[in-house]
């Protein structure tokens, strides 16, 4: 039998060594990849894009660490190693240092800031005058109070959220991770007595490229173009997700549109927030003080409205994507205007908006009004007999309910959206007079320490879960303000309006599990047995939207699943009638929801008491009449978009100098060719290196 060819063996010789070689245990040697970093991605909307990127295979730089101001002279000018990455604690993190390194990009790869675990005094990186372009005040309307010509909401706000950077910018946590990258720092790269530190020097490299570009509607149009090729990648997607609301008397969710002789008043409140970061909005006194609240006051008014019901009905809204041009409410208002909604606007009596509530100064809590609306006798009227009932309702209650006292405009909220579509009368509760009390508006810092959520040491979960807080108390006098003047300005009945009080340990728990941690026994008994938190408060950033409602963020699932429990029936319902009620004759899946929760967990038991709970609470979508439109230049409608990305990575290694790598470099070069060129004289003349002589074929033993 003939030999096996020699170039056949050395082809499989090479390819064992090939699957033998572990590449990716090379890369560990080379590289320390920083896991908990969170980036600045970009977003777009009508006229432009905001946000940060990399290039598309990431920027690497010399990393420098900025301790003042004054240091950035070293990677902006001085350096002789560009391009740095600037690593700096978030007290440096400013509109000053930054766009003083942006204007210098070209000496800059990237910014890394270090989120400490303490607030700074104040940081607000949201604008001094959030949603001013798409609010209802305007050239003509309310002039004068257009673009914050009156009122600065946020004068702490420094806009860097709205600022576009043309390099990656991530955040660190104040951990080991960070810790090692500053110990490398100062190993290889601090420079001392003015002398440049030698090679090799500690490099950070930063991936996080954007697939879209310009604007919303250059997006939007790749998108469509995508969508027709074989492999499609789309390169943007609308913010957006899901409204939740409420009602104490069910609507057939069939019947759409204007209801005769049906009267409602509207108690609202926001969920989002936002962050510079990605991924990061926290919104404590932003959104979470005002949504408890008004959860705090549906549950207060759950039993009283069973027992004595009162003349109009009560709609609770929660507004998702408020902080990006008013999502939410925009569409719950278009979808009323269109047909689209189990009420129209004409069967809107008043609305009663629950902001930022929970840094009160003292007892004050404002009611801000629309100055413009009032100007109408028969507005004005409504709206003093709304402020009245509201003024009426502290009884035994350590709040004082008062008008701010001077002309000014609505603040930032979803009542003026309403307003864009219709006189409607109606009252924003806020903690301010004017500027708002929240020193980190938009920002990661809007957190439970801004809402001085503390509790005592040595408390177990459970233990804190259960512990009513100062803020708690607090939050539960205003909820049971709220629902009062609900139920009054619904036309309830006068001698059941003291009998109505919110529970502060409802409050406490929610606080807990919206700021503190989500993975709780009181948030786990109220929502369905296969949903899953983290022990981290939920994320308030609006994300992407979904035509689904199965993916509607997790934020808005447990507001959905809370706001059934606290105004839903427990029913005896069986799992599979839970899933199909509209097979029993009692149940009506037109007319409720329902909800197939774990239940809490008995003292003697194995299994959680797992039941199903019939609500008239219902979610409907948040995302923007102008995606619906196609209007993607709109200035009325919200267009703001997320770009997509591949992936986010963050990796330190050291790096040599620029003669070395050439050198390098080099060498590879030389010895491809070298083995080029004795590949192919191999190659030619194999037939004479690697002949193998035959033996006779004849041949006898």
């Amino acid at each position: 039998m003939g030999l096996v060819p020699s170039k056949w063996v050395l082809m499989l010789l090479v390819c064992w060594l090939c699957k033998n070689v572990n590449s990716s245990s090379v890369a560990q040697k080379i590289y320390v990849v920083v896991k908990n970093t969170v980036p600045c991605v970009r977003l777009l909307n009508a006229t432009h894009q905001i946000g940060c990127q990399s290039s598309i295979s990431g920027d690497t730089g010399v990393i420098h660490v900025l301790e003042s101001e004054a240091d950035l002279e070293w990677p902006l000018s001085k350096g002789p190693n560009p391009p740095y990455m600037v690593l700096l604690e978030s007290s440096l993190f400013t509109r000053s240092i930054m766009m003083k390194i942006k204007n210098a990009s070209s000496r800059v790869a990237g910014v890394a800031v270090v989120i400490p675990t303490m607030s700074p005094p104040e940081f607000s990186p949201h604008t001094t005058c959030p949603n001013e372009n798409t609010g209802v005040y305007s050239d003509s309307y309310g002039p004068d109070y257009a673009h914050c010509n009156t009122t600065v909401w946020n004068p702490r706000g420094n806009g860097l959220s709205y600022e576009e950077f043309d390099f990656p910018v991530f955040s660190l946590k104040e951990d080991n991770e960070t810790e090692t990258i500053k110990q490398c720092y100062v190993d290889h790269n601090l420079v001392e007595n003015g002398t440049t530190p030698q090679y090799p020097l500690c490099a950070l490299q930063l991936f996080s490229h954007m697939s879209a570009v310009t604007d919303t509607a250059t997006c939007m149009r790749r998108n469509d173009v995508i969508n027709f090729s074989i492999n499609p990648e789309m390169v943007c997607d609308p913010l957006g997700d899901f409204n939740v609301w409420g009602t104490i008397r069910p609507y057939n969710k069939s019947e759409l549109g204007h209801r005769d002789n049906d009267s409602v008043v509207i108690a609202a409140a926001r969920l989002d927030s936002r962050a510079f970061f990605w991924d990061v909005a926290t919104g404590a006194e932003g959104s979470v003080s005002g949504f408890i609240t008004l959860l705090a006051a549906a549950q207060a008014l759950r039993d009283v409205t069973r027992e004595s019901p009162p003349t109009h009905n009560i709609l609770y809204a929660f507004f998702q994507g408020e902080a990006f041009d008013y999502i939410g409410s925009s569409r719950m208002v278009y979808d009323m205007e269109k047909g689209k909604f189990v009420i129209d606007l004409n069967n809107v009596h008043s609305l009663i908006e629950v902001g930022q509530v929970g840094l009160r100064n003292g007892s004050e809590l404002f009611l801000h009004t629309d100055p413009v609306s009032r100007m109408n006798d028969s507005i004005n009227d409504q709206v003093k007999k709304l402020v009245t009932n509201l003024q009426s309702s502290n009884a035994g209650m350590n709040v004082s309910l008062v008008e701010p006292g001077v002309s000014q405009p609505l603040p930032p909220s979803s009542l003026q959206r309403f307003l864009l579509a219709q006189n409607i009368p109606g009252v924003v509760l806020g903690d301010h007079r004017s500027a708002f009390n929240n020193k980190y508006y938009g920002s990661y810092y809007d957190n439970a320490a801004n809402l001085n959520l503390h509790y005592p040491d040595n408390l177990t979960t459970e233990e804190q879960l259960e512990f009513v807080t100062e803020t708690a108390m607090a939050l539960s006098d205003v909820a049971t303000v709220v629902a009062r003047a609900l139920y009054k300005q619904a036309g309830g009945n006068e001698s059941q309006v003291n009998n109505i009080n919110a529970d502060p340990k409802t409050v406490t728990q929610m606080l807990f599990g919206f700021l503190v941690h989500a993975n709780n026994s009181w948030f786990q008994a109220r929502i369905p047995p296969d949903m899953k938190l983290e022990a981290s408060p939920p994320n308030f950033y609006v994300g992407i939207a979904s035509p689904l409602l199965a993916h509607a963020k997790t934020l808005t699932k447990i507001v959905q699943y809370l706001l059934a429990n606290l105004t839903g029936t427990a029913t005896n319902l069986t799992q599979d009638q839970c899933k199909k009620p509209d097979d029993l004759p009692d149940e009506s899946e037109q007319m409720h929801s329902y909800f197939w929760i774990r239940g809490t967990f008995p003292t003697n038991g194995t299994a959680n008491n797992t039941l199903c709970v019939r609500a008239s609470v219902r979610m409907s979508q948040a995302l923007s009449p102008a995606f619906d439109l196609r209007e993607f230049a709109s200035k009325t409608y919200s267009t703001w978009t997320e770009s997509r990305w591949k992936f986010i990575e963050a990796r330190m290694f050291l790096v040599a100098s620029r003669d070395l790598e050439m050198l390098t470099l080099g060498v590879g070069v030389a010895v491809l060719f070298t083995s080029l060129l004795v590949t192919y004289f191999i190659s030619i003349k194999a037939d004479v290196l690697f002949s193998s002589v035959r033996e006779p074929a004849s041949a006898a033993y």
